[in-house]
């Protein structure tokens, strides 16, 4: 019963020091950005449910990237990162910002799962190429690297 108890209070404080580790006001983190690019011939050999998901994954990452680009390209970034103080107020408009970000993604994935498979082939992976030609951009940022 001692070992469960010992256990038990070492996980709690593990998950309480990542919790708290975390940083706040993090315009946006790396788990919402896309992490390879594809050729055309790539994504012809792919079947329409396959590109759908890519188009998806690539809309998520400019949906969640274009607001703060004019601050950063980076993912991870604070607010004191980007030379802004951080007070309560600004953390909340960045994590009230992420989280209805958040919701209104999950309509949007509705509107494309439930419209994009009446487009024509062609046309998703022609999508698909151009989502990726702007997060290349946006990636560069006025850095001009990657």
């Amino acid at each position: 019963m001692k070992k469960i108890i010992t256990l038990l209070l070492i996980t709690l404080t593990f998950s309480s020091i990542s919790a708290q580790t975390k940083k706040k006001g993090v315009f946006f983190d790396n788990d919402k950005l896309i992490n390879r690019f594809h050729t055309i011939d790539e994504l012809q050999d792919l079947n329409k449910g396959a590109l759908i998901e890519l188009y998806l994954e690539r809309a998520r990452e400019i949906f969640v990237v274009l607001p703060y680009l004019s601050l950063t390209n980076k993912p991870g970034t604070s607010l004191s990162d980007a030379g802004i103080k951080e007070d309560s107020d600004k953390i909340k408009i960045v994590e009230k910002n992420n989280e209805i970000a958040d919701r209104a993604f999950v309509y949007t994935t509705n509107t494309i799962k439930e419209l994009v498979p009446y487009s024509d082939t062609d046309k998703i992976i022609w999508a698909v190429l151009y989502f990726e030609e702007m997060i290349k951009k946006m990636r560069l940022g006025k850095e001009g690297n990657i």
